[in-house]
């Protein structure tokens, strides 16, 4: 009986039904198959059952097809990124070189060029010595020839030099580099202190904690009496894109009107800019907001100075609390409420500082690798700070500050660029205690492009090395502990803020490539290698989301040691360059919930018309014409080619991979590499700068 190969039929039937059939075929390229059943025929078969030599062969030609695909898929891939570094580097199609303002970053280049120059002719020389059978590299020593086995005058030349470099300067390089090793060790081991901390916290949940509510009164009547007054400062310059962001968000504070008082200190020097934070403090204050509208004819001290001129306002007596936020922060409703109510009952808290959590943390590469610095800033750092010292830099935003406070530390000074440090420095040895909220964030941007960044960078590293040189025979005089004096001086300054851009810019930036040259002061493997990718992972685990990016953001990070190295010399010695303050350009982002609250503001202002009352209507009709330009605008994004990080990037690149394949025996072929990518970053470097 035929069996029946219906599928639905033999599908919905339990018992099978046909006699069972044996099917052999004699041809032996071919299995043997046994089927009991209709439905044996569809039951899983052993795969091994089913192999022969034609089947091996298929499928080892399907899979050789597979990696030739893949291998042309890649080449396709390198044919189109050699293609663009043509464009952009060669060519310089669609780019523009940035401009370097800063006097010592012009120097910094040319050290670079030089220094490039350099290795390209010393480059020159180790491959014809190569070629000559001039190498001595089986003995560590480096074997220098006798007078006998000289032979030519280029030879002498040759041997020359290994005398010079195995006398002078091999024994400066492997000084700076142990020294340097030292350092790295040090400062590697209070990261991994600091993390362990972090881990301990998480596991055991430690963290400041407020007991009860102290916001729940049986008197309705007298429930806003009981809620302390709050001052809250707003500072900006210039701020076009983001002021209408932060304004918005502070005037939505949950807090009692008559307890709260805002204020707008706006330094900025635009009319058109003033007149736009103008009528959007008119506009708020016609709802009912207590909000000012502070404008300084004298400019000088940039924020500190106007925070202490903001500060030296009559009413400000009435005040015991001030919150600060910058001009692109965007605190929530309850913030008010999560951080005030842990002053009370507690007299020796002077500060308590919340968390930035970033709107544009996943525009592009850039903000994902500040977003993984700035992670473990305020997860690591600050938190294990703030649990076990009670103490921390303030961040200069996004905390609530004691008025008597910062009374008693003198206020506001006008005398670094980091102001924010100063006042907690000063705070910390007058015995104040700081609070850091890890759960409480506020909303702010991140730099998107590198020139922004790498100025913040600048003010960032210069203004902490200024203030060490002021504020070291104050620390010194305290009457602190000496555990606090040691954390204050060594490890707050000394190890974060001075080694940490020093041993990376020096080690990475300066041993490493001299190493390629100099064999005698090679570095070792864990020192280039596991140790910096081990500390990198650590840095990296506070935002496990940006794991992928950790081989760029290595190479970033060293990459920026420049700038950050040139920033600490230039606050360690008072140089020009460390009083400039530029505001970090900001692009305007809002969250979800701003855009869907604009949204709706918009549909309501189409029904209903506001009018501002007070204002004329040419006033009215001028702010009108200026929020349309804002909008209007056409924003002109253009692509910048940085020759200092870009050359700096190539080296220490190129130098890492040739450590790594000298060890495996390839140090040659790796040399023939090395300088095409020398000479490639040369004709960039080299070539004249188009205007």
């Amino acid at each position: 009986m035929v069996p029946r190969m219906n599928l639905f039929y033999w599908w919905t039937k339990d018992k099978s039904q046909g006699t069972p059939v044996v099917v052999k075929m004699e041809n032996p390229n071919f299995s043997i198959l046994e089927i009991d059943g209709p439905d044996a025929a569809f039951k899983t078969v052993d795969k091994s059952r089913l192999k022969n030599s034609k089947q091996v062969k298929w499928v080892l030609l399907l899979k050789a097809n597979r990696a030739v695909g893949c291998v042309a898929w890649l080449g396709a891939i390198l044919w189109g990124l050699l293609g663009a570094i043509k464009k952009r580097l060669i060519f310089r199609q669609g780019v523009a070189f940035a401009s370097e303002k800063l006097g010592r970053g012009k120097l910094m280049l040319k050290v670079i060029k030089s220094f490039l120059m350099i290795l390209l002719g010393i480059l020159g020389f180790e491959v014809v010595a190569y070629f000559k059978g001039w190498h001595y590299f089986e003995n560590p020593n480096l074997y220098a020839p006798h007078t006998y086995d000289i032979q030519g005058l280029f030879q002498l030349f040759y041997v020359a030099w290994l005398e010079f470099r195995v006398r002078c300067i091999a024994p400066f390089v492997l000084s700076l580099s142990t020294f340097c090793i030292v350092l790295f060790l040090i400062q590697s081991l209070d990261r991994l202190i600091l993390f362990f901390g972090f881990l301990y916290i998480k596991l055991k949940k430690i963290g400041p904690t407020i007991n009860g509510d102290p916001f729940e009164y049986k008197d309705l009547e007298g429930e806003a009496q009981n809620y302390p007054m709050v001052l809250v400062q707003i500072p900006m310059c210039n701020e076009r894109e983001v002021y209408e962001l932060s304004i918005s968000a502070v005037c939505q504070l949950d807090w009692p009107k008559e307890r709260l008082l805002i204020q707008i200190l706006d330094d900025s020097n635009d009319e058109n800019i003033q007149l736009l934070i103008k009528s959007e403090v008119a506009k708020w204050s016609q709802k009912g907001i207590n909000i000012f509208y502070r404008h300084r004819l004298i400019r000088t001290g940039y924020k500190a100075g106007n925070l202490k001129s903001a500060m030296s306002c009559d009413y400000v007596k009435y005040y015991e609390f001030v919150a600060i936020f910058d001009a692109d922060f965007q605190p929530t409703p309850d913030f008010l409420k999560l951080t005030v109510p842990h002053f009370k009952d507690n007299p020796e808290l002077g500060l308590v500082q919340a968390r930035w959590t970033f709107v544009n943390k996943d525009e592009n590469l850039l903000t994902r690798l500040q977003n993984v610095n700035l992670c473990y800033h305020f997860e690591v750092e600050q938190q294990v700070n703030g649990v076990f010292l009670n103490f921390f830099g303030f961040n200069g935003t996004a905390g609530v500050w004691r008025i008597k406070a910062l009374e008693d530390s003198g206020g506001w000074l006008e005398r670094t660029t980091v102001e924010d440090m100063d006042i907690a420095v000063r705070a910390h040895l007058n015995g104040w205690k700081f609070i850091y909220l890890n759960d409480v964030k506020v909303l702010c941007e991140v730099p998107e492009s590198f020139e922004a960044y790498r100025k913040q960078q600048h003010r960032w590293h210069s203004g902490p090395m200024q203030l060490f040189r002021l504020c070291l025979p104050a620390v010194l005089k305290s009457k602190i502990s000496i555990w606090k004096k040691v954390n204050l001086i060594f490890l707050f300054f000394l190890l974060r803020k001075l080694i940490l851009p020093f041993y990376s810019f020096t080690l990475f930036c300066i041993i490493l490539p001299l190493t390629m040259f100099i064999p005698e002061a090679e570095l070792p493997t864990w020192v280039i290698c596991f140790v910096p990718i081990l500390m990198t992972f650590l840095n990296i685990l506070p935002s496990p989301k940006s794991i992928p990016f950790i081989a760029p953001y290595l190479l970033f990070e060293n990459t920026m040691s420049v700038t950050k190295f040139n920033a600490m010399i230039s606050g360690l010695f008072q140089l020009g360059s460390s009083y400039e303050w530029i505001v970090t350009k900001k692009a305007g982002r809002s969250s979800e919930s701003d855009l869907l609250a604009a949204a709706d503001k918009d549909m309501k202002s189409l029904i209903q018309p506001q009018i501002n009352r007070g204002a004329s209507e040419n006033d009215l009709s001028d702010v009108t014409l200026l929020k349309e330009q804002t909008v209007n605008k056409p924003v002109k994004k253009t692509n910048k080619i940085y020759r200092k990080e870009l050359a700096l990037a190539f080296l220490l690149l190129t130098a890492s991979i040739r450590s790594f394949l000298s060890a495996h025996g390839l140090h040659f072929y790796f040399l023939l590499f090395q300088g095409v990518t020398f000479l490639l970053v040369g004709l960039d470097l080299i070539g004249e700068q188009v205007s």
